[in-house]
């Protein structure tokens, strides 16, 4: 189960790994025939991070719930911010439950299947993070009689799917970066009970640099499709004050 690569995936820097993922490893149906996989009820795993990575095609939808931000470094992630605080995910409740109403990035619901790269073939193969809780549960068969369930492929499809979104967005990202439309910024926020909180480390996209581009890249962007991208990140700004009322109103 494989396809050619075209970009990888940011890795989480102090594992190596990407975000969540402990021990993934290629699926192989004479080794994993028996393997099942339930359902993920708990998603605690996801409780302490405060952003997930984002693609530009759920920025129509995920613009409305989150505020999307740039991180910083040589190689930015367009994210969606999830907490005020660092460790803090204000979407994931003590029971491991998603808030209800709320959308669930294409990140999240892809675990516990990605893609990795085989370097020596140039591949990326589907794989599973054997330490996620719901591998080996009664639930969805991954093997039958040496060929891959339905579930598998949809798996499957949705991961090939999400890189191809995955290299879209890294264009994006790259362009915006060629156009000096990055820019540190920061919040300064006072909650309800006057405590102060101060949220760096993430960079926007400069509204004035964004409007002073030539007519010749706003078409070249229109034409790629990246306008709806800038335009969802800047909409998505109004997010910050939900953000806090949910913190506000979360038991410490």
């Amino acid at each position: 189960m494989s396809t050619t690569p075209s970009k990888s995936e940011p890795a989480e820097a102090s594992a190596g790994l990407p975000l969540f993922y402990q021990q993934p490893r290629p699926l192989i149906a004479e080794r994993d025939a028996e393997l099942s996989i339930g359902a993920i009820d708990d998603l605690g795993f996801a409780a302490n991070t405060n952003s997930l990575p984002v693609v530009g095609a759920e920025l129509p939808v995920a613009c409305k719930h989150f505020p999307i931000l740039f991180t910083t470094g040589p190689e930015p992630a367009m994210v969606a911010l999830l907490g005020l605080r660092s460790g803090e995910n204000l979407f994931v409740d003590a029971a491991g439950a998603w808030a209800p109403g709320v959308y669930m990035p294409a990140y999240l619901r892809r675990y516990p299947f990605i893609f990795m790269e085989n370097s020596e073939r140039g591949e990326l193969t589907l794989c599973l993070d054997m330490a996620a809780s719901c591998v080996g549960k009664a639930g969805n068969r991954l093997f039958e009689a040496g060929e891959p369930t339905d579930f598998t492929k949809a798996a499957l499809d949705f991961c090939r799917e999400y890189q191809s979104h995955f290299a879209f967005t890294a264009d994006f990202i790259t362009a915006l970066r060629e156009a000096d439309l990055l820019v540190d910024n920061r919040a300064d926020i006072t909650m309800a009970d006057g405590q102060k909180l101060s949220l760096g480390g993430f960079q926007v996209i400069d509204e004035a640099r964004f409007n002073s581009l030539s007519a010749e890249t706003f078409l070249d962007w229109r034409q790629r499709g990246w306008l709806p991208m800038v335009y969802c990140h800047l909409i998505s700004t109004g997010n910050w004050a939900g953000l806090i009322d949910r913190a506000g109103a979360r038991p410490a």
